[in-house]
């Protein structure tokens, strides 16, 4: 707060940066390459700091104190959607994203629930944290359909989506209702994102 707003970013979306450079964010903001970032890893698991809004909130604000960008991006992740329905979700290093309850037919769909976006509140807390703390837009994101639904079937990354493209070919009408369902996630999960103050949204597909 107090600080006046750095909105260079949303004037590039809006094609009105005209006479200013051109507004500076990275995909992979948080991560690896920062030391702050490793000695957080090392004192929490992944999946503890997507949970928890003051860790949201602390690793989103890092890039943004070491580099100065034009954008804030909202740290969690893709998977965070397939979690709240209750496929269960866990990360192993090296291996990463591992679904526990993977889903194979059109029968697993009548399991998935209907979205409860109290679920996924933690996501709203720390985006509201953020917004006290920021001068600059705050970016969030989802998963596209198609790619939270290759690792809801094939339980992990997957170069081929070898399970996914046999339920697409054998079974079209249960893979869309799938997508549907999803998608029906996505849209309420984007709305919380906004309601709780982000600026922009990302989708990310395969």
């Amino acid at each position: 707060g107090g600080k006046t707003m750095n909105d260079r970013f949303l004037k590039a979306l809006n094609c009105r940066n005209f006479g200013d450079r051109p507004p500076i964010w990275m995909m992979r903001q948080a991560g690896r390459h920062l030391s702050t970032y490793r000695a957080l890893r090392e004192r929490y698991s992944f999946l503890e700091m997507c949970h928890e809004p003051e860790l949201i909130a602390q690793v989103t604000l890092l890039p943004v104190d070491a580099y100065g960008v034009d954008a804030a991006i909202l740290f969690s992740d893709i998977l965070v959607v397939a979690e709240a329905m209750g496929v269960g979700l866990r990360f192993e290093d090296r291996v990463g994203p591992l679904i526990d309850r993977p889903i194979s037919c059109r029968n697993d769909l009548e399991a998935l629930p209907s979205p409860d976006m109290k679920l996924l509140e933690y996501v709203a807390e720390g985006i509201r944290l953020l917004r006290t703390k920021l001068h600059i837009p705050l970016i969030g994101f989802c998963g596209a359909p198609f790619t939270v639904a290759s690792y809801m079937i094939e339980g992990r990354s997957s170069k081929d989506l070898k399970k996914t493209k046999q339920w697409m070919f054998k079974d079209p009408e249960g893979f869309h209702l799938l997508l549907d369902k999803i998608a029906d996630w996505s849209i309420a999960y984007l709305r919380l994102q906004a309601a709780a103050g982000v600026q922009a949204i990302q989708l990310f597909d395969s």
